[in-house]
């Protein structure tokens, strides 16, 4: 049976929200939390595995001391205090994909705790800040991969299933929020600006890469409603494996409308952990959502404790980036970017590619034009991210020195960038090999001029009649007939000369 949803406005005139949001960061170390074994992505199935991360008797664990460092780090960044003793524990469960049959985690005893973070907002009524309070970041391993098939792809259903392993063991850093409260309509914005900025730091730290299609980043959305102004939180849904941000948003938005729909019918809530859908933008029942005392947690006994020196914590602490948000305002004003810009130029995944190209010599304006334009277009084309693409910045930079010096146009330029993605050599390779150089010469333009005039009897006479604004019919002409490779302002020049 399909849920009733209740319009979105009408939900706040009578509910209020409240948000929780874990966000798992699979970190980007060269082996996994508790051996030796390798975290190549996209290794063969059940190729990167050992005694250890696969649950064998007799073998032992060992902390990976990258894995500790990272998670600091994170901790420092979120504002988090650092916990000076702190221990591993056993979350106990059985599913096929990880194969001890429980996780090490961390329980009561996180080493990170009582962070926040601020995250800005764009509403209607113009740019708000919103502080997130972070209730812990702990550090545990993630479990292997389930892929069921059968027509759903889901476990129900399913003709049979295979599990790979190499997944399992690499080092997670879960972070979790306190309730957020008080967010009102603007509840997926919020939801939305702090997985978005959260992505941001980890990128900043270098401690993942962060990428939500290949889940090193992922997010479950807690949400829940309860009567406007009674102070209370109602039962809560866990909406698990969110991998979008615009995704996170509109995952909020459903279960808003969803919750209200029951409540209104008089029905309950039931705290269960729900499926998320792309294609049709709902949710739908997993599974009943257990508590902590489901899962039989107990100290980690083959693992001795954390306890992290202050010394250490503060040369950590000295390694951390500018904060993004900080970073993000101060590029923005040397650039002179306007805030939607700034924000087309986040999104794209450029702020760094812009920087870099700026460093090499571009102006603000001509590195956004290339690497929001014609590089994002390939990138989205390829279905690659653009730090993906065979172009550097110093490859736009050389482009953008050719435009500059009047060896290319703009849109010979685009020419340029479509040999460098396909492979075919330098910009100044590519350039001789097309034959793609601008012909400034005056001979050979002057001829060109000539032809355009003669072709085009009616539009010299206008310009003889003083109507110069009809240069352009001819200009265009020139373009034409040399291939797009002709000075258009020199070219206008010469009509000029010629016709007045």
């Amino acid at each position: 049976m399909s849920d009733t949803l209740v319009a979105f406005d009408e939900v706040l005139t009578r509910y209020e929200p409240a948000l929780g949001l874990e966000v798992h960061v699979e970190l980007n170390t060269n082996t996994k939390m508790f051996c030796g074994c390798p975290t190549a992505f996209g290794a063969e199935p059940n190729t990167q595995v050992c005694p250890t991360c696969l649950g064998l008797p007799g073998a032992m664990p060992v902390v990976n001391q990258v894995g500790v460092e990272s998670a600091i780090r994170i901790g420092l960044a979120l504002n988090c205090s650092i916990a000076e003793w702190c221990r591993f524990a056993r979350k106990n469960y059985f599913y096929p994909d990880m194969p001890k049959n429980f996780q090490t985690s961390q329980y009561d005893e996180p080493i990170a705790f009582d962070g926040w973070m601020d995250v800005e907002i764009t509403g209607d009524d113009g740019p708000e800040t919103f502080r997130v309070e972070i209730e812990r970041a702990h550090m545990e391993e993630d479990t292997g991969k389930s892929t069921h098939i059968g027509s759903s792809g889901r476990i129900h259903g399913a003709d049979y299933s295979l599990v790979d392993y190499n997944r399992a063991g690499i080092p997670l850093i879960e972070i979790v929020t306190k309730p957020i409260t008080g967010a009102g309509e603007k509840a997926p914005l919020v939801a939305r600006a702090y997985v978005q900025q959260l992505r941001e730091l980890i990128v900043a730290l270098g401690v993942s890469e962060a990428r939500m299609d290949q889940g090193n980043l992922r997010a479950d959305v807690n949400l829940s409603l309860a009567a406007s102004g009674s102070g209370v939180l109602g039962t809560r849904t866990e909406t698990k494996n969110v991998n979008s941000f615009r995704s996170v948003e509109r995952a909020v938005r459903f279960e808003m409308q969803r919750h209200a729909g029951v409540l209104d019918a008089g029905g309950s809530i039931l705290q269960e952990t729900r499926h998320w859908h792309e294609d049709t933008g709902i949710t739908t029942s997993g599974r009943e959502k257990s508590d902590a005392e489901d899962y039989r947690y107990f100290p980690e006994p083959d693992l001795v404790p954390v306890a992290a020196s202050r010394e250490w914590v503060e040369e950590l602490r000295g390694t951390l980036p500018e904060n993004p948000t900080a970073r993000r305002a101060r590029l923005q004003a040397d650039w002179g970017f306007t805030e939607p810009e700034m924000r087309d130029t986040v999104n794209a995944g450029a702020l760094d590619l812009v920087e870099q190209t700026i460093g090499a010599g571009v102006s603000a304006s001509a590195a956004k034009k290339w690497w929001l334009g014609e590089l994002a277009r390939s990138a989205k084309e390829s279905d690659v991210e653009l730090s993906d693409l065979p172009v550097t910045p110093a490859l736009v930079a050389e482009v953008q020195g050719l435009v500059d010096a009047g060896t290319l146009n703009d849109k010979l330029a685009r020419q340029v960038f479509e040999g460098l993605l396909a492979g075919e050599g330098t910009p100044a390779e590519i350039v001789e090999a097309r034959g793609l150089a601008m012909v400034s010469d005056d001979g050979a333009l002057s001829a060109a001029v000539d032809e355009a005039i003669a072709a085009n009897p009616e539009v010299a006479e206008k310009i003889r009649d003083g109507k110069v604004q009809a240069a352009g019919a001819l200009i265009g002409s020139v373009m034409k007939a040399m291939r797009g490779q002709a000075d258009a302002a020199r070219v206008r020049e010469l009509i000029l000369e010629k016709l007045t």
